[in-house]
């Protein structure tokens, strides 16, 4: 993972609390020290601040929630896949989308299940019908990180990332959680499958 690693336990994710929390983790002692100062107002001896921090810290409730939950993460990332192979084989025939890609060489935990449209599909169109229908979507990341405000350089204009700027602009995130039940993934399947592009 790198120097330090990071996890996000927002409740959508697949170890998810009940509110804002995460982690950070590294086998570095002196860095595992600034990181839990930097979490705790940058003290490590109370009231004394030897660096500018935050308050990260999670609290009590969440960690115990997250407790009780992480028995059973194998069990969620489980079904995340079932529902995941449930949508692949039954979308293989839209011949509109493009489903996820997964390496042979790793397994995949499908916080999100993104398809791709393909050219000419009207994303904004396929949203408000499957809306309509009852089922949520959702695009994640609408703009790319180097066109955020926050980011714009001249080193990077628009067109300098085309393929991120297409993707941005052409997928489209199914409802993906441990609890989805066949009935469930049987209608938004087929939902998706009556879809006539415009």
């Amino acid at each position: 993972m790198g120097n330090v690693g990071c996890t996000s336990f927002f409740p959508s994710k697949n170890l998810g609390c009940y509110g804002d929390g995460g982690a950070m983790y590294t086998d570095d002692d002196e860095l595992a020290k600034k990181l839990r100062m930097i979490a705790n107002h940058g003290q490590s001896i109370q009231y004394h601040h030897d660096i500018i921090g935050v308050n990260s810290r999670l609290d009590s409730i969440q960690a115990a929630i997250l407790r009780a939950k992480l028995p059973n993460l194998d069990l969620y990332n489980q079904n995340r896949a079932r529902a995941a192979a449930f949508y692949d084989d039954a979308l293989a025939s839209v011949n509109w989308l493009q489903t996820p890609k997964r390496s042979a060489k790793s397994t995949h935990v499908f916080h999100q299940y993104t398809l791709k449209l393909k050219e000419g599909v009207n994303r904004d169109s396929l949203r408000n019908y499957l809306s309509d229908k009852g089922i949520p979507s959702m695009i994640y990341y609408p703009v790319p990180l180097h066109l955020q405000k926050a980011y714009k350089s001249p080193l990077y204009p628009d067109g300098h990332f085309s393929i991120t700027e297409k993707l941005s602009k052409t997928v489209l995130s199914l409802p993906m959680h441990s609890e989805l039940d066949e009935k469930q993934l049987t209608y938004i399947t087929q939902t998706i499958q009556s879809y006539t592009i415009e």
